[in-house]
């Protein structure tokens, strides 16, 4: 912005004042020559009157320079930009506390606005949480009849009744992504543990597409919140059933590697385009895989990179156009291999 400031746009803003002492100029050495003064005279007057109305301009544009710069450069310390109204001082001239008053005033407009934003956001988010404990307990209370019942209820129900759940934990865990610091709780876990409760929650979703899992054995652990990390697992694993090839299969595989944990989940399933590859983590992003299926929102995989970032995880993709392998990195965390 610094750019803007420059002694050009200065002597153009000021041309009236310029203009206005050249006139006065030429006749007051008119007058001057008119009232038998020497043109030696004249000159030296005219002389006198030029350098100092160069040093004015000069001494002025300093000084308007460096008080510019100086609100500049409070700006660009701020984070938020919006707050520079509230440090800088008031100032001296007419025209600048004009500016200065109405810059408050939208400040002042702005966050109250925000803040309205932020508890309509609060209000919302409360509802999604409370709506999903409430939506929970039916279809808790129709899983447990299903269990109870299986020699005369289809194991299809169960498998969307499962699908509802897995959708309900979605909203829930989407409506906390933002306070992941408030729910989350790092411990030592084990991360095969993790997996094996995934694969749990997704048993009839399996079962119904036949889908072999194969999982290697392993004693890594992480200090990590396991809740999320196996609701991150979970999406990733019905991602693969989502995109399955005709005989699927997903294996996961947990390891160290350079001093870390990881714990990667590959599919031999349709796999993904070189060039739609990068934008799988973006919101709403569903591909042309996405496109020609069914019930693909765009949310799972966005959702999981956003954890993800929020919990220190680490979270790739590949795919050689096969088959598609995720992979999570716990770095920075404290790991113990029993």
């Amino acid at each position: 912005m610094g750019e803007y400031i420059n002694i050009r746009r200065y002597l153009k803003d000021r041309l009236a004042a310029i203009v206005l002492n050249l006139a006065s100029m030429v006749f007051i050495a008119l007058f001057l020559l008119s009232a038998g003064n020497s043109l030696d005279t004249v000159l030296l007057i005219i002389g006198m009157w030029i350098l100092a109305a160069v040093l004015y301009f000069a001494v002025s544009f300093w000084a308007r320079r460096r008080y510019l710069m100086g609100i500049i450069g409070l700006a660009d310390r701020l984070q938020e930009k919006y707050l520079v109204s509230e440090i800088i001082e008031k100032p001296a001239r007419m025209d600048d506390e004009v500016f200065y008053w109405l810059l408050k005033s939208a400040d002042k407009s702005m966050l109250e606005k925000i803040s309205e934003i932020k508890q309509e956001k609060q209000d919302y988010k409360e509802y999604i949480e409370q709506w999903v404990h409430e939506a929970k307990t039916p279809v808790t209370a129709m899983r447990l009849i299903c269990e109870n019942n299986k020699e005369t209820i289809p194991r299809t129900l169960l498998a969307e009744l499962e699908r509802a759940d897995q959708y309900i934990e979605q909203a829930l865990f989407f409506a906390r992504s933002d306070y992941t610091h408030k729910d989350y709780i790092i411990r030592e876990t084990c991360l095969e543990d993790i997996v094996h409760q995934a694969v749990a929650q997704n048993r009839q979703l399996l079962i119904q597409n036949n889908v072999r899992v194969e999982v290697e054995n392993s004693e890594v652990t992480a200090y990590t919140d396991g809740k999320w990390i196996a609701f991150i697992i979970s999406q990733l694993i019905q991602n693969a059933v989502k995109y399955k090839s005709d005989t699927p299969v997903i294996k996961i595989t947990i390891g160290m590697e350079n001093g870390g944990a990881f714990l990667a989940i590959s599919d031999n399933g349709i796999g993904i385009s070189d060039d739609e590859l990068p934008r799988v983590f973006d919101k709403g992003f569903t591909g042309t895989n996405g496109r020609n299926g069914e019930n693909a929102t765009g949310l799972g995989l966005y959702l999981c990179k956003r954890l993800c970032d929020k919990l220190g995880v680490g979270l790739s993709v590949s795919s050689d156009g096969k088959g598609t392998k995720f992979r999570l990195v716990f770095n920075g965390n404290e790991l113990v291999i029993n």
